[in-house]
């Protein structure tokens, strides 16, 4: 049954006539020393889904389909502390900047400043960004565009599948063993319950750093049913009018190694905000969620100018 109305579209993105070479990046942030690696994802097709004989299968992993997916490029880490705050605190940004900020990032609409630690006491600095929603983490996008020029946005959920396996239909982008997670990925065996700093395990086959475990990665999908439906297995999106759930993926520090499986599928759940005294609730933060984090994306052929002002733009319903 699907979760709430939700329409299924197919991300078609507009050509950039000046194409930058598709290789691995640094993305330096104007005027200050902060700078971020973006790794190439080819274009190419993969089966999403798990089959049922996987070990953990849910049953919102099938039907298996097979998916294309333009190229694109893809964080090689989850965004961190060090970036996330630069956009939270104008005042912080100002400060670090060799120049005076440019009149749009200057009047940037801004988080509200939590009233909560928002780190939950795990620290800053290169350990991932958490507790931002879906809205909040698409305007970081926004401020990065108005920094760099650059058109970054959360991936999508058969982005993020695709770039996660790397080329693997197996449980995980190494194989079907478990006993080997703790080489790739920070997780309840070894987090001790706390994030870690970005980077501190080895990455996947095509560069991605804590692309399981460490903290939930945000999509920009709505959660609703896979429909197998060959006119939507290229770049599918699923948007929707209503707010609950959005889909995150890969797990995060307190999972167990069932739920850092490439294919499983997490809804956000309104229960995150339930400390948030704000009516309606706060658009930007989840005061009960230490497990939330996002990874950007940049696709290959950059959208046209409206096409990315309609992604940032769009409001999410109020949160009561």
């Amino acid at each position: 049954m699907l979760l709430g109305s939700f329409a299924l579209i197919v991300c078609l993105f507009g050509f950039n006539n000046h194409q930058a070479p598709f290789e691995p990046y640094q993305q330096q942030i104007p005027n200050t020393d902060l700078k971020f690696s973006m790794m190439p994802i080819p274009a190419g097709t993969f089966v999403m889904g798990a089959s049922v004989n996987e070990i953990g299968f849910q049953e919102d992993e099938s039907p298996q389909r097979e998916i294309h997916i333009d190229a694109f490029w893809m964080g090689a880490h989850e965004v961190t502390w060090d970036l996330f705050e630069l956009f939270l605190d104008k005042n912080l940004e100002i400060g670090i900047s060799t120049k005076p900020l440019t009149h749009q990032v200057d009047g940037l609409t801004r988080p509200s400043t939590p009233y909560l630690d928002m780190t939950f006491g795990m620290g800053k600095g290169s350990k991932p960004a958490v507790g931002m929603t879906q809205y909040g983490a698409i305007q970081f996008c926004r401020w990065l565009y108005l920094k760099t020029g650059v058109f970054y946005r959360l991936p999508t959920e058969a982005e993020w599948e695709y770039a996660a396996r790397a080329g693997s239909s197996d449980s995980y982008f190494f194989g079907s063993d478990s006993d080997l997670m703790s080489e790739y990925a920070i997780y309840s065996h070894n987090s001790h319950k706390v994030t870690s700093t970005v980077g501190s395990k080895s990455p996947n086959p095509w560069g991605l750093y804590d692309i399981l475990g460490n903290v939930m990665e945000w999509t920009g999908d709505f959660y609703a049913n896979y429909v197998d439906d060959e006119s939507q297995n290229k770049n599918p999106k699923v948007v929707s009018d209503q707010l609950y759930p959005q889909v995150l993926r890969g797990g995060h520090y307190e999972s167990e190694v069932e739920d850092l499986r490439v294919a499983r599928r997490f809804g956000s759940d309104p229960v995150w905000k339930q400390l948030d005294p704000q009516i309606p609730k706060s658009r930007w933060w989840f005061p009960e969620a230490p497990f939330v984090g996002m990874r950007v994306v940049r696709p290959l052929n950059t959208p046209s100018e409206s096409e990315i002002q309609a992604y940032f733009d769009r409001i999410p319903p109020a949160d009561f």
